[in-house]
């Protein structure tokens, strides 16, 4: 079982600029780029310290690196999903994570649960 969270963004440089500029304009939204990275490309240290604190492995990916069915199971993004390809199952919303985006310690213990009340 996988674990993978996708941003409201698009990768490689020009869709980083793009979410960038989207961002500071007000078109768009990623709590989880929020989460994860904010303004810095190497990524909070929050994060990365809950992370190696966490048994949940999670992936990060851009929504053009998702495939149909993960961004069909995520219906909105930000989301982070739990399954595998062709069994995708909505673990965090966008409202959840945008709730959470300055406590990813809360985020990835969410995940936990959730992970243990799918494989229940």
């Amino acid at each position: 079982m996988r674990v993978v969270g996708i941003y409201n963004a698009d990768g490689g440089l020009s869709g980083e600029l793009r979410h960038a500029f989207d961002k500071v304009t007000g078109r768009s939204d990623c709590g989880l780029c929020d989460l994860t990275h904010g303004w810095n490309a190497f990524g909070k240290r929050s994060w990365r310290d809950a992370c190696r604190a966490s048994p949940v492995p999670i992936e990060l990916i851009h929504r053009d690196e998702a495939t149909e069915s993960q961004l069909t199971a995520a219906r909105d993004l930000p989301a982070v999903l739990v399954g595998d390809e062709g069994d995708w199952h909505l673990a965090a919303d966008r409202v959840l994570i945008s709730s959470l985006r300055k406590d990813p310690a809360a985020l990835l213990d969410y995940l936990e649960e959730r992970i243990e009340r799918i494989n229940g």
